[in-house]
C-alpha cells in the first residue's frame, strides 16, 4: 500500500489571530469530504482558536499538499496566497511526530494543557462520521490518543499549574485537600476572575459568589457560573460564609483589612480561609497573613509557582519527547507492514498456484481411483509446504523493513526473485555464463536446468 501522510497547518507560532480567524474551518465534515478527491484518500481537519491542521493520506502525488491548500482557501472564501507564508507541511514520520506532540500537548501555547486532546478526539469523531477517516487515520489517531495517555501517566508534563488563576486554585487544593463542599468568593469580575471561576468549578467547588463595584457585571458573571451576586459594600458580611477568596479589582487601596478579618475568623470558629490577591495594587492587607488559619498569597507568590512549574513541565517534556519518538517508530513499522502486505499475499498466492499445479500433475499420474481422503490430505500437504517454503522470504521482508526501511527496495527484490509480476523471462535466463580462472580463452560453462 502506497500511503503518504501529510499534515498541513498553521498555529499560534506561525500566524497571528487575524490570520487564524480568517482561515478557521467551521463545517469540518463538509470540508473533509471536499478534500477526499484526486490524490487524497483520507482526511481529518482540526480547527481550534490556536491552530488549524489538516491531516491527509495520499497516493504519494506531489500535488496533494497544494490540493489541500486550495480546498482550505476555498472553504474559507479567502485567497490561497494568504496561507502560503503562514503554513507548515510535515510529511510521513515528521507528520506523525507532530500529531503525537499535539495530542500530548507538547505543541500547545500552554505546555501540558488538557483541552487539545478533547478537541482532537472531537475532530476524529467528525472525520469518522464524514467517512474520511479510514485504515491509516484510524490507526494513527488511536495511536495519538495512546501517546497522550502515556505522556500523562508516565510524565509530569501536565501536573503543575502554569497560569495565575490555575495556580491559585492549585494552591487552594493544597490547603484544603479537596474543594468539594467548599464555597468561594470572587471580588472583581474581570478576565482573571472568569478564569479562576472556571478552574474552581472544575475542581469541584460547591458555590461561587461574586462581588463587584458594578453590580450588573457581578450578576452577569454569577449567572454564567450558576453562582450569586452580592453588593460590593456587603462583601465583609458575606466573608464568614466562604472558604476561598480570590480578589482582582482595580481599587487603589485594600478592600479587605486585617482588623475586619479577626471578626470574620471568629464567626467562622477559626476554620481555615484561603486568600489569593492577584490585584496590583493589592486588594488584601498583607497583615491578614499574620492571622491564625488565614492563608494569603499575592501575585508574586503565584508567579513563583508558575515559573517553577513551567520549568518542571519543560523537564518533563523531555521525557514526553522520548515517548513520542518511540511511538513514531512503532507506527512507522506498522505503516511499513502495509507496504509489504500485497507482496506477502502475492507470494503466498504464487506458492499455492504452483503447489496446486504440481498436485494436479501428480493426481493425473496416479489415475482416477485416488480416494477423496487421500486427495484432501495431498492438498493440505502441498499447501502447507508452499507456505513453509515462503516463510523465510516473508520473515526476510518484515525484518529488513523493520530494521533498515524503507521497504520498497526489499519488496522490489522479492518480487523480482519470485517473478510475482509475471514478467516475460528470456529462454536463456537460467544460463550461467562466466569465465572461470581454470579455463582459457572464450570457453563458456553453460549450466542449464535439466
Amino acid at each position: 500500500m502506497n500511503a503518504n501522510i501529510h499534515l498541513i497547518g498553521l498555529n499560534h507560532r506561525t500566524a497571528g489571530v487575524d490570520i487564524r480567524e480568517k482561515y478557521a474551518l467551521s463545517s469540518l465534515e463538509a470540508f473533509e469530504k471536499m478534500l477526499v478527491h484526486g490524490p487524497v484518500r483520507e482526511a481529518l481537519a482540526l480547527s481550534t482558536c490556536n491552530r488549524v491542521e489538516i491531516l491527509i493520506v495520499s497516493d504519494g502525488s506531489p500535488a496533494a499538499a497544494d490540493h489541500v491548500l486550495h480546498c482550505w482557501a476555498e472553504a474559507c472564501s479567502q485567497p490561497v496566497s494568504g496561507l502560503v507564508s503562514h503554513t507548515y507541511v510535515h510529511e510521513n514520520e515528521q507528520a506523525v511526530q507532530h500529531l503525537f506532540r499535539v495530542a500530548g500537548s507538547l505543541d500547545s501555547m500552554v505546555l501540558g494543557e488538557p483541552q487539545i486532546l478533547g478537541q482532537l478526539k472531537e475532530a476524529y469523531r467528525k472525520a469518522v462520521e464524514s467517512g474520511t477517516a479510514k485504515i491509516v487515520i484510524n490507526r494513527l489517531l488511536h495511536k495519538a490518543f495512546f501517546v497522550a495517555k502515556r505522556i500523562r501517566s508516565e510524565t509530569g508534563v501536565a501536573s503543575s499549574a502554569v497560569s495565575i488563576s490555575y495556580a491559585a486554585v492549585a494552591l487552594a487544593r493544597k490547603i484544603f485537600g479537596e474543594l468539594q463542599g467548599k464555597r468561594a468568593m470572587l471580588i472583581g469580575a474581570g478576565e482573571m476572575a472568569e478564569l479562576a471561576a472556571m478552574h474552581l468549578l472544575g475542581a469541584g467547588i460547591e458555590h461561587i459568589c461574586v462581588a463587584n463595584r458594578t453590580f450588573a457585571r457581578a450578576e452577569e458573571l454569577a449567572t454564567r457560573f450558576k453562582g450569586t451576586a452580592i453588593p460590593f459594600d456587603a462583601l465583609c458580611s458575606k466573608l464568614p460564609e466562604v472558604d476561598i477568596v480570590i480578589s482582582s479589582t482595580g481599587a487603589p487601596t485594600a478592600v479587605i483589612h486585617a482588623r475586619d478579618m479577626k471578626q470574620v475568623l471568629k464567626k467562622r470558629r477559626h476554620k481555615p480561609m484561603f486568600f489569593i490577591d492577584i490585584a496590583v495594587p493589592r486588594d488584601i492587607d498583607p497583615d491578614v497573613n499574620q492571622l491564625d488559619n488565614a492563608y494569603l498569597y499575592d501575585i508574586d507568590d503565584l508567579k513563583e509557582v508558575v515559573e517553577e512549574n513551567l520549568a518542571q513541565r519543560r523537564d518533563e517534556a523531555e521525557k514526553a519527547s522520548t515517548i513520542v519518538r518511540e511511538e513514531v517508530q512503532a507506527f512507522s513499522h506498522w505503516l511499513g507492514s502495509l507496504e509489504l502486505q500485497p507482496t506477502i499475499v502475492d507470494l503466498l498466492s504464487s506458492g499455492e498456484r504452483i503447489a496446486q499445479r504440481e498436485l494436479q500433475k501428480t493426481l493425473r499420474r496416479l489415475g482416477p481411483d485416488v480416494p477423496e481422503e487421500t486427495r484432501k490430505a495431498l492438498e493440505v500437504l502441498v499447501t502447507s509446504l508452499a507456505h513453509k517454503l515462503y516463510h523465510e522470504p516473508i520473515v526476510y521482508l518484515k525484518r529488513r523493513a523493520r530494521e533498515e526501511g524503507p521497504a520498497e527496495r526489499f519488496v522490489h527484490n522479492v518480487r523480482r526473485i519470485f517473478n510475482l509480476d509475471e514478467e516475460t523471462v528470456p529462454e536463456d535466463a537460467h544460463v550461467c555464463r562466466h569465465k572461470p580462472s581454470s579455463l582459457s580463452g572464450d570457453q563458456i560453462c553453460q549450466d542449464k536446468p535439466q
